[in-house]
């Protein structure tokens, strides 16, 4: 590999900072707010701040103890079964499928979100007047203008990645600096503008559909997808563990980017309750800018603005550059196409970037009619469970590792990895539960693992062929 495509500690670091900080931190006080009271968000960002500490732990400690399987979490799948085995074959592919449709589907969250926030520079991107007809469809001037800065995005970042990792790992950095200095900002002003009565009451019920009040315990339940959301990437070093300069470095990267990420995120979401009143943010399409303008008016709401499209562009950069690089790791594990496979000469997955980048494009046609936060919804809940089987794999593998023995020599570290992994598993097991509670929410969820059956047969035919010409070659 090229040193141009190398990562360091730093860059990854910035990575997983960047896509963990991305397209959540905007809407998320929002989506949650309308989900629990005060006292529920912060329950929730509490628990699953501790259940991805022990992700983290999980994912820095397999980096280590198995440095040969790389492209993130999803690929330990395969290791639960037999070598070789159909068993080993099939679970590796959808786990990879899952995960990867649900990178498809976050980036277009990401994507969308940026062309909510450059709204406020350009409120012609809102705008409900007629544009043209297409048969029975007709288009709005908004939702036109929104599919154009979103596409323009999408495939501005896709030529930014294929002029070299390294360079476009360097500019997430600078753009994940810049967004957390921005956060920083934000958090300073909004410790002066907090105001106690927007959080009272504290303890308030919440409505679901049927017009049933739900108690704490349910809020926190209801609000556990939502907070997940703000941390899917933190297994982002992990991804490029075969891309960074030093194996060592994918740990302290991923659990460095967890605890600032963390701090952003509960002091923001915290900060933005006690600034806006709770109707007000539960109905925001922006609760930043929205927030922030109740103290530093349009200007601070500008300002804050141009930080977020920093932040959504960084995040591009970061999530496009991880969503190619997973099935092209699969691939190279026997689990996914071989065209996948195909690299250009600075050594990128070409392949694999026109691909997912090209079905990111199918994703924006079918959300730029709806509104932002209608998009972003509905995408939360069915990526992050797209990203659950994953996780809930590899705890379950950093398990089976500890109960056999296997890389551990000194019991002390067996001890404190299998607490972890417990710990991590009951996690997962529990989100994955909360999160498939609704019925649709869990159809959708199964289709979107279900349609990877398309693609496995023609995967698995093209992989004994391969086989049975290496065999042929032998016996020549």
């Amino acid at each position: 590999m090229g040193k141009s495509n190398q990562l360091g500690f730093w860059v990854l670091t910035a990575l997983v900072i960047g896509n963990m900080v991305g397209s959540g931190i905007f809407m998320l006080p929002r989506s949650l707010s309308e989900a629990a009271s005060p006292a529920g968000v912060i329950s929730a960002w509490l628990v699953t701040g501790l259940g991805v500490l022990m992700l983290a732990l999980v994912f820095g400690s397999l980096a280590i103890r198995k440095p040969n399987l790389t492209g993130g979490p999803q690929i330990y799948a395969k290791e639960l079964f037999k070598s070789g085995s159909h068993a080993s074959t099939l679970s590796g592919f959808m786990t990879t499928w899952g995960y990867w449709i649900g990178n498809l589907a976050g980036n277009v969250a990401l994507i969308t979100t940026f062309a909510g926030y450059l709204s406020t520079f350009f409120p012609i991107l809102t705008s409900n007047a007629d544009w043209f007809t297409l048969g029975s469809l007709t288009i709005k001037v908004g939702n036109g203008l929104t599919f154009l800065v979103c596409s323009l995005l999408l495939w501005g970042t896709h030529f930014i990645i294929l002029r070299g990792m390294e360079s476009a790992g360097r500019l997430n950095f600078l753009a994940t600096a810049a967004k957390v200095a921005g956060f920083v900002f934000f958090i300073i002003v909004g410790l002066f503008a907090f105001e106690q009565n927007n959080i009272l009451p504290f303890m308030a019920p919440r409505m679901d559909e049927a017009g049933h009040a739900l108690g704490i315990m349910s809020q926190i339940n209801g609000a556990a997808v939502n907070t997940l959301w703000a941390f899917i990437g933190v297994e982002s070093a992990v991804v490029f563990a075969s891309r960074a300069k030093k194996q060592s470095d994918v740990k302290r990267a991923t659990i460095l980017g967890l605890f600032i990420a963390l701090g952003i995120y509960i002091g923001i979401s915290t900060l933005v309750m006690g600034m806006l009143d709770q109707n007000t943010l539960i109905h925001s399409d922006k609760p930043l800018i929205d927030a922030i303008q109740t103290v530093l008016g349009p200007i601070g709401g500008k300002l804050l603005a141009g930080i977020g499209l920093i932040s959504l562009f960084g995040s591009a950069i970061g999530w496009l550059m991880l969503t190619a690089e997973v099935p092209y790791q699969a691939a190279k594990q026997g689990l996914f196409l071989p065209a996948f496979l195909k690299e250009n000469k600075k050594g990128l997955p070409v392949f694999s970037m026109i691909v997912s980048n090209g079905l990111g494009q199918l994703f924006i046609f079918s959300t730029v009619s709806k509104s932002i936060s209608g998009a972003f919804d509905f995408v939360i809940v069915i990526a992050t469970l797209a990203y659950l089987v994953p996780y809930l794999i590899s705890s379950v593998y950093q398990l089976k590792l500890v109960v056999t023995g296997e890389t551990y020599t000194i019991g002390k570290e067996r001890i404190n990895d299998g607490i972890i992994a417990i710990l991590a598993t009951g996690y997962s097991i529990w989100v994955i539960i909360a999160g498939t509670a609704d019925l649709k929410t869990f159809m959708y969820g199964m289709i979107l693992l279900a349609s990877g059956i398309l693609f496995y047969r023609p995967n698995t035919k093209r992989k004994q062929s391969g086989d049975l010409k290496i065999k042929s070659a032998r016996s020549a």
